[in-house]
Formats: C-alpha cells, sequence, structure tokens
C-alpha cells in the first residue's frame, strides 16, 4: 500500500495515458473544471481551487490544488511526460550524449534523458524507498539545473517580455524584500531549475506554497491578463520556475538534483 504520508502528484493538462508507477504516484487533471477536459482520475476542480485559470497557471492550478487540499508528510510535483530519476543513465544513453556536442545541444539536454522507451525506463522513476532514503540527508529533490546559453534575464527575455520580469522585481521589492538578492543572483546567472518540479517536506512546502503563490497572485493583480494569448498565456507558469530558483537560492536548503526522464510521443486519449 502507498504510505499516505508521501505524495509525488503527476499533473496532466488532458486525457491521456496513465504509467503504471510506484502507487505514490497520484495523477492529477490540471484545469480539471474547463470545459472538454473531464477525466476519469482526479481533477483540480474540487475544494478550495483556480482550476478555471488554467490556460494561464499550467500545472499550477494542480499544484495550488494540492497546497489547499492535501497534507502529506513529503509532496512532489512532476509531469505526465517528465519524472525523476535517481538511478545511473544506462551506458547506451550516456554515449548518445556525445552526439549532443556537434549539435551545440550539450547545455539544452543536460540533466534530461529524452527517450520512447517507457519499458526500459519506467522502473526507473524514483520510488518510495529511493525518495525516503535521499530525504534522511537532503532537505529537498530539485530537477538538475539547465545550463542557459544566456542569463536566465536575457533567456526570458529572448521568449517573454521583459516588462513582467521586471513587474515581479518590483513586487519582491516592496513584498519580499529580504528575496531581492536572490533574485539578482538568478537573474544574472545561467542555471536555472525548470518546470516547476520538485519533491519537498512538508514544512518546506507549505513555506514555498505560501510564498510563491502570494508573488504570482500578486502579479496577477497588477496586469491585464486578457493580453496573454498563444504560446504566452502559460505565463504565471514561466514566472513561477525562475520564482522557485529565487525562493531555493534565498532559502539555501541543503538540495540534491537529479536527472529527469523525458518520455516523448506520449499517446493522448
Amino acid at each position: 500500500m502507498p504510505d499516505p504520508k508521501l505524495k509525488i502528484y503527476v499533473f496532466y493538462y488532458k486525457r491521456g495515458s496513465v504509467l503504471e508507477l510506484d502507487q505514490i504516484y497520484q495523477p492529477i487533471m490540471a484545469g480539471n473544471s474547463l470545459p472538454g477536459v473531464g477525466t476519469e482520475f482526479r481533477g483540480d476542480e474540487t475544494g478550495e481551487n483556480i482550476s478555471h485559470k488554467n490556460k494561464y497557471y499550467s500545472e499550477l492550478t494542480g499544484i495550488y490544488w494540492v497546497w489547499k487540499n492535501t497534507r502529506q508528510d513529503i509532496t512532489g510535483s512532476c509531469h505526465y511526460r517528465r519524472y525523476f530519476t535517481s538511478q545511473p543513465e544506462p551506458l547506451l544513453y550516456r554515449l548518445k550524449r556525445l552526439l549532443y556536442f556537434p549539435a551545440g545541444l550539450y547545455k539544452k539536454r543536460v540533466g534530461l534523458i529524452y527517450t520512447k522507451n517507457t519499458k526500459l525506463f519506467v522502473p526507473r522513476i524514483i520510488n518510495q524507498t529511493e525518495i525516503e532514503h535521499l530525504l534522511q540527508k537532503y532537505d529537498a529533490i530539485l530537477p538538475q539545473a539547465r545550463k542557459l546559453k544566456y542569463s536566465v534575464k536575457n533567456h526570458f527575455k529572448r521568449y517573454h517580455s521583459i516588462n513582467d520580469l521586471n513587474l515581479i522585481e518590483s513586487i519582491i521589492k516592496e513584498k519580499h524584500s529580504e528575496y531581492i538578492e536572490a533574485f539578482y543572483e538568478i537573474l544574472n546567472g545561467k542555471r536555472l531549475y525548470a518546470n516547476n518540479m520538485f519533491i519537498l517536506k512538508q514544512e518546506h512546502f507549505q513555506e514555498f506554497m505560501t510564498w510563491w503563490f502570494d508573488v504570482l497572485f500578486e502579479f496577477e493583480r497588477r496586469v491585464d491578463i486578457v493580453k496573454y494569448t498563444g504560446y504566452q498565456q502559460r505565463i504565471f507558469g514561466f514566472i513561477a520556475e525562475r520564482l522557485l530558483n529565487v525562493w531555493f537560492r534565498h532559502k539555501q536548503l541543503n538540495c540534491i538534483e537529479l536527472p529527469v526522464i523525458y518520455f516523448k510521443h506520449f499517446k493522448f486519449k
């Protein structure tokens, strides 16, 4: 039976295949209140929720639901295609990495194991025993930081409006000034924890969620949300990734970074 003290939530955005995993894993349909999303497994539309904001908040509507409606000693966040692993990468896949250098993909693929092979890699997804063992020594589990070609600030500027990042800077100065040094350190650096993935003990999870959503909701209050269209609609997910890095930089927790298995061409119904 799964340990009720430990849950890793797997966030979906539409109906899709559910992998057979260690029983600590719980699939959650993020945005389940939106028309046409409905699913046979649990959604984020019950209890206290922001499910209707999913097109702007992405997987964060699911994370918010977990925060407000569940409680366990250890809480994790991952995605229907992305999972932590604590096992060594198979030799063949390590050899394939040599091809990343001439293709110019080495930095981009750091910490990511791209594969279609669920048979080989599902057993390598981190399980309860491995998590409990790691958290005896560490405060948190995070994905291996990406290595960016540009600074985090310039990387954001290439894909989004720098005005959004400037607004976050103003909010942190006003509401959480003790985090501003960490904010500048992250923006000037070239490493980034991506995908809003983590495994945290309860104390740190509660503290992080309180800070994270306080900043995000303040950002929402100060922008015209309807101006975001297409790819940019997921602005809160993009902002949240940067904020996650700021929080962990400021808190200086003892974290371990793990590779992420990324299943390509996942089937949807």
